[in-house]
């Protein structure tokens, strides 16, 4: 199944998987509204690979 991502979709997945787990600590920890600001990132990193792909899908056509 991972055969088909690149290295840079693995790291963007892999950060977005961290910034989730830190932001579930920072939850637990009492930081509540830390944890919603910091937990608003992993979509935004996720849509920032898929910028990614369709900016490097359009050069090769």
């Amino acid at each position: 199944m991972f055969n088909k991502f690149t290295l840079t979709d693995k790291l963007l997945f892999i950060a977005s998987f961290l910034v989730i787990i830190f932001s579930k600590i920072l939850y637990w920890n009492g930081h509540k509204e830390d944890a919603i600001f910091v937990g608003l990132w992993a979509p935004s990193i996720l849509a920032f690979g898929i910028y990614l792909k369709a900016i490097g899908n359009s050069k090769d056509d």
